[in-house]
């Protein structure tokens, strides 16, 4: 009888380590494919993001001077640039998802696309380049600023400022 109880015991716990071991594997290979398909879905959402706030800066472009939207952004993953410097608009992200061919810039509509291969990592940016447009201005100033994910939503204020380069100013609160 006691021989039948250590028996049990040792049928169990050899049990429970290769359903560890299974579960570990499982995991081993399902999340990398669960974090490719996450930063798709996100590249995809900041491709939509960029094409909105492209689609706001040409309705207040046509509306005239003054007008101003309020767009809400949020960011879950990657960091966005607007870069008042070069007039640029960027989305920048590291993760596992190839979105395009590594080192060959294309098109996708006027968002340039460049995925760069960092060892198993890729670095995708997505661009929208307003030079010879408009001028881009961040609080009223030629200067860069990055936009870094965060868990509440950020409000950025778009406003056609005029004059003869047709400013366009960000404002983030």
């Amino acid at each position: 009888m006691i021989t039948k109880r250590g028996q049990v015991w040792i049928e169990t716990v050899t049990y429970t380590l290769v359903a560890f071991v299974l579960i570990g594997l499982v995991l081993g290979f399902a999340k990398p494919k669960i974090q490719e398909m996450q930063d798709q879905a996100i590249i995809e959402q900041s491709m939509k993001m960029i094409k909105e706030i492209d689609s706001v800066i040409q309705e207040i472009s046509e509306k005239g001077i003054g007008n101003k939207r309020k767009i809400e952004l949020s960011l879950k993953k990657g960091e966005m640039e607007i870069n008042s410097i070069n007039d640029t608009i960027a989305f920048t992200l590291e993760g596992r998802f190839m979105y395009s061919q590594p080192g060959q810039e294309y098109e996708e509509g006027n968002i340039a696309v460049l995925t760069e291969e960092r060892g198993d990592t890729y670095t995708v940016t997505l661009k929208r380049d307003y030079s010879g447009l408009y001028n881009i201005t961040y609080t009223d100033k030629e200067e860069i600023k990055k936009i870094q994910k965060g868990t509440t939503p950020y409000n950025i204020y778009i406003t056609n400022k005029g004059g003869e380069n047709n400013t366009i100013n960000f404002q983030i609160d």
